[in-house]
């Protein structure tokens, strides 16, 4: 069973969030990183939902992702619209560059998809070391709101070439005290009745309290920690149901 994003869910990656979609994330980042003198790493960067549109703000970005599909799918994107970055297939937790940078981002809450908090903590310790003096992370975090182990969704979208694809959702584990869910993911594509490709994937997703995870940016190193909901840089969260944006800086 796959741990990463393969070929087909690539594809509907794409379709669902196609270049230009947003969150609210894109237009927060890009005035985050403003001064487009730094250097900037986003950790998770997939076909470059979020790197791409910076890269065209003037922002000097590189991406890194596990998934070679992913990074395939960035790379053409980026040769069409003329762009050239530094794209590093590695694992978010335990990458080795050769560079330090101004600031390391990760949004729409990649983070989460690391399982245990050992490796969460390994990953911390690696952007950490990947910074410059003074350099910031910025991350994106959740808590999930829905706990049902029965739930089971299916979603389809239509292709150019005739093709349905389908995405069938199925939570299979919630654990609280360990705060992680996992669901599996069966991508299929079909033409005329007739099943063409298939993927599984197993689907992790942790999360961290809020106080849990400014204390566990100090126990790394990080200070002045801004915590800003909803992609509005220094509003203070009110409610569970909200995107948290995290920003430390390496003293």
């Amino acid at each position: 069973m796959q741990q990463y994003y393969g070929s087909l869910c690539t594809e509907v990656y794409d379709l669902s969030k196609p270049l230009g979609h947003s969150f609210g994330d894109v237009e927060y980042y890009k005035e985050r990183l403003g001064d487009t003198s730094e250097s900037v790493l986003e950790v998770g960067c997939g076909s470059g939902r979020v790197l791409i549109p910076l890269l065209q703000a003037g922002c000097k970005v590189d991406g890194l992702d596990n998934s070679e599909d992913m990074l395939e799918s960035c790379r053409s994107r980026c040769s069409e619209l003329e762009l050239t970055p530094r794209l590093y297939k590695e694992e978010m937790h335990n990458f080795q560059l050769k560079q330090q940078y101004n600031a390391i981002i990760i949004p729409a809450g990649s983070f989460q998809l690391l399982e245990g908090r050992e490796t969460a903590i390994t990953a911390l310790h690696t952007i950490y070391e990947h910074l410059a003096p003074d350099g910031r992370i910025i991350l994106d975090l959740f808590l999930p709101t829905d706990y049902d182990t029965k739930s089971v969704s299916t979603r389809t979208w239509d292709t150019e070439a005739g093709e349905v694809l389908t995405l069938e959702e199925k939570r299979i584990e919630v654990n609280l005290l360990e705060q992680r869910m996992v669901s599996l993911l069966k991508y299929e594509k079909w033409k005329d009745g007739r099943l063409l490709q298939s993927e599984l994937q197993r689907f992790p997703l942790s999360w961290y309290g809020h106080y849990e995870f400014i204390l566990l940016l100090e126990k790394i190193g990080f200070r002045e920690i801004t915590v800003s909901a909803d992609y509005k840089y220094g509003e203070q969260p009110s409610h569970a149901e909200q995107m948290l944006t995290y920003e430390a800086v390496k003293i």
